[in-house]
């Protein structure tokens, strides 16, 4: 062959095979573009989170102990009180109402009523003193006649028998004629209006009750603040000791189940830092709530103390809303995997390792998980990358490039 002809041969067969590479890459399928992320060792915390709200447990409704004219609460919401010292609430003898025209024609008539009663009250009790005299004298007489054998024992016995009888119906008259000044008085103290109460706004404050706080605390809430007439028992202030702040959560009846009393809790998205506390008990009574969708949920109240309630009241009250995350299950040194790099493949989990440019099938066992990490139990290291959330597109052997 010629030198012309074999540079001929040469020239064509390396166009030939550039044209081939050039054409298999052309036909080669591409690499997938993936989201890596690596196996770890490190802390995994398993938490059941769910919305809540602080209350304090024991609460004081300070109520009036008396009917009568209550004096203008200074104590504003927030205010410390101290058991014994701090004055709540003052209270004076209410004012008598005045009275219109009827009701005086009434009053004036029931007291000549009972001038009347005691009238014959007293006529009574004077016939009863003369019966009295007159049965005693009787008796006197006929004992000194027995004493002389003129009159028998049992007319004398007749006789002091007569005066003790006497003497009672006497007690009697005296104590109806006492009840009849008694009506009178009270009849004339219903012509007192308040126009003409007795004493005066001197001697309602010399008579005046003081309500004093029945426990260290602050005030919650003050249901009543100006001066008014109040019937007995009606409710003036809301008392409470900051060391009794708590936290209520209803989690869901198969999420309580899990929780046990002594549990540590993450208390989060109040409007502060992270706060802690602990699982003081779960209610044994569960209750039917319809959630925002409409969905009927059975749900368990968790009651949760804070480790130190007082620092938690400088920014929480009663009735904030917060976020309690309850801590079940927590180990310090596991291997584990972002949950979304898990699918399930054939009853079990997988995910896609990467090894050489391409994803590799492989079958992991899972322990415990929470919403972003799991633990790897088996299958996989640390250090290994893994495919986050494969597409379709990702499958055994594919090529994967990093997005």
């Amino acid at each position: 062959m010629s030198s012309v002809t074999r540079k001929r041969v040469l020239t064509w067969g390396g166009v030939t095979l550039v044209l081939l590479v050039l054409l298999g890459i052309a036909v080669a399928p591409k690499p997938v573009p993936v989201d890596l992320v690596a196996v770890e060792r490190g802390a995994l915390q398993v938490t059941l989170d769910h919305e809540g709200k602080t209350r304090v447990h024991d609460r004081f409704v300070v109520s009036a102990p008396v009917a009568g004219q209550v004096l203008r609460i200074e104590l504003e919401p927030g205010d410390p009180v101290v058991a014994g010292k701090t004055v709540m609430a003052t209270f004076e003898p209410g004012v008598p109402p005045l009275l219109d025209a009827r009701t005086r024609a009434e009053a004036e008539a029931r007291v000549r009523a009972a001038r009347a009663s005691l009238d014959q009250a007293q006529a009574e009790l004077g016939r009863a003193q003369a019966e009295q005299t007159f049965a005693q004298g009787q008796a006197e007489r006929t004992r000194r006649l027995a004493a002389d054998g003129i009159a028998s024992k049992e007319t004398l016995d007749a006789a002091e028998a007569e005066a003790r009888s006497r003497a009672e119906a006497r007690k009697a008259a005296e104590s109806a004629a006492r009840a009849a000044e008694h009506e009178l008085e009270v009849a004339r103290a219903a012509l007192v209006d308040g126009g003409e109460a007795a004493g005066g706004p001197a001697a309602r404050r010399r008579a005046a009750v003081t309500l004093r706080a029945p426990i260290d605390g602050v005030v919650l809430r003050r249901l009543h603040e100006s001066k008014a007439v109040v019937p007995a028992g009606e409710p003036l202030l809301e008392l409470a000791d900051p060391a009794d702040l708590e936290i209520v959560a209803d989690y869901l009846s198969t999420d309580a189940v899990r929780i046990r009393p002594g549990m540590p809790v993450l208390i989060e998205q109040w409007g502060g830092g992270a706060l802690r506390g602990r699982v003081q008990r779960v209610e044994p009574y569960g209750f039917l709530k319809v959630s925002a969708l409409g969905v009927e949920e059975q749900r368990v109240n968790v009651i949760i103390n804070f480790d130190d309630p007082r620092e938690a009241w400088k920014s929480l009250g009663d009735g904030y809303r917060v976020e309690a995350r309850t801590v079940v299950w927590e180990r310090s040194d596991v291997v584990k995997v972002p949950t979304g790099a898990l699918f399930r493949h054939g009853g079990s989990w997988a995910v896609f390792a990467v090894r050489g440019g391409r994803a590799r099938l492989k079958d992991v066992r899972i322990g415990q998980r929470n919403g972003l990490e799991a633990e790897v139990l088996n299958g996989l290291s640390p250090g290994e990358r893994v495919v986050a959330h494969p597409s379709d597109a990702v499958r055994d052997g594919v090529r994967v490039t990093t997005r």
